[in-house]
């Protein structure tokens, strides 16, 4: 069950003539999302063709025009990573062949985030490159949410509004009136999101896990540092995907005293074994939003999904407007 976010749209919004220059259009990554934003601001998706040709290639063609609108197209670059990372592209060369007048790439999860820097020889850095292609392809603005890494901001050549998915969680957790919380950073470039996620969060003490990865998607929990005996451990991260960080850290928290373990995160990536993994028994509850599409497959009793729509309505709007994005949502 998607949760909303306690975040409500303004009494009324003005209707929405036919000459409004604001255009919403959803990818095919997460349109269930894009509804909820669309309901939001009081609106209807815009209308286009999507189909693939025989070998595969993906055709679009919008059914309105958007000459002189400003165009919102909602796509996070979830998995299949590659194609809907191809489909925002070619969304974003048909507005602009379409002359419309701004193109705002709202990307609720930015996929290739993770090789942010190079960290042996000979490797890409595909953070930087997807950002290349999503302004070579006419974009000239983005929002996304939570990033991999703050840095990324800086590799795009247009303007970039950052928001966060942090005050939806610590929303949820505030209600839930835990005991002795501790707030846990899974590791430590984890550190600065915890510390903001934890001062937030009636300023709680912090916590941090000391790991030492050997591969990719394997972690090997170290150390925990701080106290987390007979307290309510909350994990925080801005992605969940395999889930070993994850599972890995609460077991050694609990094996330290901690009286509960809860884990959030914005992105629910969830690749396999994660949900084996999370199902197993380790967490509470795991509490992510709908920035990425959970399958009903997916689902397991522990895991609770908040929606971001009202959110990322709220800032579409303001931007929309002119107004202050930046003292939003932190």
């Amino acid at each position: 069950m998607i949760r909303s976010a306690t975040l409500t749209a303004p009494a009324a919004f003005p209707a929405v003539p036919d000459n409004n220059r604001l255009r919403l259009l959803s990818g095919s990554a997460n349109v269930a999302l894009s509804q909820e934003v669309a309901r939001y601001l009081g609106m209807d998706l815009g209308p286009m063709v999507r189909k693939r040709f025989a070998d595969g290639e993906l055709y679009i063609q919008l059914q309105e025009s958007i000459r002189g609108c400003d165009v919102y197209l909602i796509q996070p670059t979830c998995r299949p990573v590659n194609d809907h990372l191809m489909e925002l592209m070619i969304m974003v060369d048909a507005c602009r062949r379409a002359s419309a007048r701004q193109i705002t790439a709202v990307i609720p999860y930015y996929g290739y985030a993770r090789a942010d820097r190079k960290t042996a020889g000979r490797e890409s850095i595909t953070a930087k490159l997807a950002a290349n292609l999503i302004t070579q392809a006419g974009a000239s603005r983005i929002l996304a949410m939570d990033l991999h890494a703050a840095q990324i901001q800086g590799y795009f050549d247009i303007p970039l509004d950052h928001v966060y998915g942090s005050p939806i969680l610590i929303n949820y957790l505030a209600n839930k009136q835990l005991p002795d919380i501790v707030v846990v950073s899974p590791d430590v470039g984890g550190v600065a999101r915890a510390r903001a996620f934890a001062k937030k969060l009636n300023d709680a003490p912090l916590a941090i896990i000391d790991k030492r990865r050997q591969a990719h998607n394997v972690a090997e929990v170290m150390n925990v540092i701080g106290d987390v005996r007979g307290k309510t451990a909350v994990l925080v991260d801005d992605m969940i995907d395999t889930a070993g960080t994850i599972t890995e850290a609460a077991k050694i928290l609990r094996q330290q005293g901690a009286r509960q373990v809860y884990a959030c995160a914005t992105h629910a990536v969830f690749s396999p074994p994660a949900i084996e993994r999370l199902s197993s028994g380790c967490l509470e509850e795991v509490i992510v939003t709908n920035t990425i599409p959970v399958a009903e497959a997916d689902r397991f009793p522990q895991l609770t999904v908040l929606s971001v729509a009202n959110l990322l309505g709220e800032t579409i709007w303001r931007i929309h407007e002119d107004t202050s994005v930046s003292s939003m949502f932190r």
